[in-house]
């Protein structure tokens, strides 16, 4: 997400590095922020990991300039765990020469002139969502929950919902864990919303029908994201 000369990276799940590297140069982040710590939203942290300890001839030196990672309480020992190079190893591995970990908590901090309100979400582990507000204009993006207070208010009158959507309305789903497509519509009419975008549909998952479910429900522009899409707010 760019705002201004700010560059924020939301997740880094998966597949994601790349695509990331593509469009800029990894060491252009301003911040990164995990909404939780499930492997298809923070994968590719590793690869990062690698990049900031071992790139030659990187632009500026990374040990000076650490990159600021607002994450879940338990990020630095989860991710110290997956980068240590044994077992012996996990108890002593310390991200923090290249990476200034910030524990999430409800609240608004500031990224230059780029304001980010977080809210926790309801989900099967600590997780998050972010409002994100640059010169007037905000973004909502939920991470994975399952609809709640938390998220109604965190998305109320934003310019853009960055939403998951992993299941259809029919048939069966497990509880308090992700949200239908007709939940995600129900939310930006709600909370009312300029534009709706679906996100995390499950590979299994059908996105014309999650798609009818939320435009059903909402009446405004409800699009579904595909890799690549680039969005002005």
């Amino acid at each position: 997400m760019e705002a201004g000369d700010i560059r924020l990276v939301l997740d880094l799940g998966n597949g994601t590095l790349a695509r990331l590297e593509s469009i800029c140069d990894s060491f252009d982040i301003t911040a990164l922020l995990f909404s939780h710590l499930h492997p298809d939203h923070c994968a590719d942290f590793s690869g990062l990991i690698t990049t900031r300890r071992y790139f030659p001839n990187p632009p500026f030196d990374p040990f000076e300039r650490r990159l600021p990672v607002y994450a879940p309480a338990e990020a630095p020992s989860r991710f110290a765990a997956l980068h240590a190079p044994s077992e012996e190893d996990r108890l002593t591995t310390d991200l923090g020469d290249v990476f200034d970990f910030q524990p999430l908590c409800a609240g608004t901090f500031r990224v230059g002139d780029v304001e980010v309100t977080v809210s926790p979400m309801a989900h099967i582990c600590e997780a998050y969502g972010f409002r994100v507000t640059h010169d007037g204009r905000s973004v909502v993006y939920t991470g994975d929950t399952a609809r709640c207070a938390e998220l109604d208010r965190l998305a109320a009158d934003t310019d853009v919902l960055l939403c998951e959507a992993s299941w259809v309305n029919q048939g069966s789903y497990p509880g308090n864990l992700h949200m239908t497509g007709k939940e995600a519509g129900q939310l930006a009419r709600d909370a009312r919303v300029g534009r709706l975008l679906l996100t995390h549909i499950l590979p299994w998952t059908d996105k014309d029908a999650v798609f009818a479910d939320a435009s059903e429900a909402f009446a405004g522009t409800v699009t579904v994201v595909e890799q690549g899409d680039v969005f002005q707010i």
